[in-house]
């Protein structure tokens, strides 16, 4: 008698297990079917980015494949989601020049971007004797002799989506704003002087971005 009494408690115990791992599986799989219907039906879009202007302190090239500059780009972002927040966790911007990358990174600071929201950056953007390809050197030569330069500002970095409570895991960010910058000393085609042999030039270009 004792055997079999062990066994039905033990039976017991099984189906109370089970029932509990049915329970607990059935309430995730709720709660994700709402969570891919509320996304379903908010369809979530990338955040827009506009390099507005850049102001250009150095720009050198001091031997065939040394290069250094200093510049000053200032970046709108704008949320254009309705019912959607976005945090902004990491971003690093630098500049590229025929793809290859001419300036340190550096960090723009975390932020939260509310609904219809709009947040500008003025990141500085440099690099000191930094080592470039040796066909590019006489190319930025030849470009600032000409009063402008093809640069690609590019920001790197991570993001989550708020949906009311709910926050979603990390995204990969990528943004690349193509723009021609003019050089020189001296204000043309609509530039200020905002310092000594410094000009800043509005741009207003809209950058590609993919999350």
């Amino acid at each position: 008698m004792s055997e079999k009494k062990c066994s039905h408690h033990k039976g017991k115990k099984k189906k109370i297990v089970r029932r509990i791992c049915a329970a607990i599986l059935i309430f995730l799989f709720l709660v994700l079917l709402t969570i891919l219907i509320v996304w379903a039906v908010l369809q979530p879009k990338k955040p827009r980015f506009i390099l507005q202007d850049t102001t250009i302190f150095t720009f050198n090239v001091s031997a065939p494949n040394i290069f250094s500059t200093s510049i000053q780009a200032t970046v709108y972002a704008r949320n254009p989601n309705s019912n959607i927040g976005i945090y902004y966790d990491k971003m690093d911007i630098y500049a590229t020049y025929h793809n290859q990358q001419i300036t340190y990174y550096t960090q723009i600071p975390p932020v939260y971007q509310g609904h219809k929201d709009v947040n500008i950056w003025s990141p500085f953007v440099f690099g000191n004797n930094v080592p470039i390809a040796p066909y590019n050197g006489p190319g930025l030569t030849e470009d600032q002799q000409n009063g402008g330069v093809w640069l690609d500002f590019k920001i790197d970095g991570r993001v989550k989506w708020k949906v009311g409570s709910v926050t979603t895991g990390h995204y990969h960010l990528h943004v690349t704003c193509s723009a021609y910058v003019p050089l020189g000393d001296h204000p043309a085609n609509g530039g200020i002087v905002v310092g000594s042999n410094a000009v800043k030039y509005q741009l207003s270009r809209s950058c590609d971005v993919s999350v």
